[in-house]
């Protein structure tokens, strides 16, 4: 299913990846990163082997274009065992068959990110970006921008598999437009790697973004689990505290109607002061 969506004069759809779009991705690949990668990783990508996408496609397009990719996003679903955010997850060892979304690329081709289809990869911008004026990369992404759409398709992707546990991606640490958009999207920045990036002779960061799904979760933090084990004692104090109090009033209770029998009884084992008078009198008269 095709999902639509307008920005401006342009009609921007969301599909999955096709055959018939393996040049066009390999020629924005190209453009858009510093590595060139291999044929068989595009040959996965169009043909559904072990990686997932989305495409953008721009519906307003004249000349036979307007179902060429102008956008896309590519991601891997990985063992959560496996994988290098194992130690972030509460994972469930008796539960092997967990599993992650990673993603792999995001971008966009150059005419568009007006739009704010900006690019967000693992290998993220080449050199000429990298030395480009802050404004430009500002204006890659914004709030209600494709890119996020195309993000939201990998985190409803996500969602719809039972096992999954969570999405996760790595960000430059310069890209603060990508870093406000991931966190607006809740996702948590968990981790910054040394020199993760190697590009054009220079190291560069790397955040680490987790979107957890489907009930998965980080593990307790030392503070996180001292504030559960207090509220814990808490709530333990209070359910205590409310059963003693309520044996004293059962106890209370019970010594109130004890004392109440013991009077009738009492009462009822004392003449009649009037019965008394005329059994006296009857005594002296005899």
């Amino acid at each position: 299913m095709v999902n639509q969506k307008g920005s401006n004069q342009s009609k921007i759809c969301y599909r999955p990846i096709r055959p018939s779009d393996l040049d066009v991705l390999e020629r924005i690949h190209g453009r858009l990163f510093p590595i060139r990668y291999e044929s068989t990783f595009f040959q996965d990508v169009v043909n559904g082997r072990d990686i997932v996408s989305w495409g953008a496609v721009d519906l307003s397009r004249p000349n036979g274009q307007s179902d060429e990719l102008i956008g896309f996003v590519t991601a891997r679903i990985v063992l959560a065992k496996e994988s290098e955010i194992v130690d972030l997850l509460g994972y469930d060892s008796a539960k092997s068959d967990q599993t992650l979304v990673y993603v792999l690329t995001l971008g966009v081709v150059e005419a568009y990110r007006s739009l704010g289809i900006g690019i967000i990869s693992r290998l993220f911008c080449t050199s000429i970006l990298l030395k480009s004026s802050s404004n430009i990369i500002d204006s890659l992404i914004c709030a209600s921008s494709p890119a996020s759409s195309l993000i939201r398709e990998v985190v409803k992707y996500a969602s719809s598999i039972p096992t999954c546990r969570a999405v996760y991606l790595h960000v430059i640490s310069f890209n603060i437009s990508a870093i406000n958009l991931y966190k607006k999207m809740s996702f948590k920045c968990v981790r910054r790697l040394q020199g993760f990036y190697f590009i054009n002779g220079q190291h560069y960061d790397s955040f680490l973004f987790v979107h957890y799904v489907n009930g998965g979760r980080s593990p307790c933090s030392p503070l996180e689990l001292l504030s559960a084990i207090i509220s814990y004692m808490k709530s333990g104090f209070k359910a205590v505290a409310a059963k003693l109090c309520k044996n004293e009033i059962r106890k209370i209770s019970r010594w109130e109607k004890c004392k109440e029998s013991h009077s009738l009884v009492s009462l009822s084992t004392i003449p009649n002061k009037r019965n008394m008078a005329v059994e006296c009198n009857g005594c002296e008269f005899v």
